[in-house]
């Protein structure tokens, strides 16, 4: 019998590399946000207020549900929590993305 290993999850349900970093960068996201949520307490009642979203849905973002969550609306929640995505380039030309808190601009 062969056996198959993938660096990522998501390589052995598509094989389409564009579907499976989608899927990566979705479950990523989620992941960071999960950890916001947690590092900050919330219950889920709190993360529906703070995102202004009804509790199904925090419901399928707190579970993991990426397939019903876009990468463009993690990246709002993202934002509405005071968190930017920041992709950047490295000395040793590696693509290097980070999660960090908005700078509030002085007055």
């Amino acid at each position: 019998m062969t056996q198959l290993e993938y660096d990522n999850i998501f390589e052995a349900i598509t094989d389409d590399p564009i579907e499976a970093a989608d899927l990566t960068l979705r479950s990523d996201l989620v992941n960071t946000l999960v950890a916001i949520f947690k590092e900050r307490g919330w219950k889920n009642a709190d993360i529906g207020t703070a995102l202004d979203i009804p509790q199904s849905r925090v419901s399928e973002l707190v579970r993991g549900k990426i397939a019903v969550l876009s990468v463009q609306k993690l990246f709002g929640y993202l934002a509405v929590l005071g968190y930017r995505f920041k992709p950047s380039l490295d000395g040793n030309h590696h693509v290097v993305c980070r999660v960090e808190e908005k700078q509030e601009e002085a007055a």
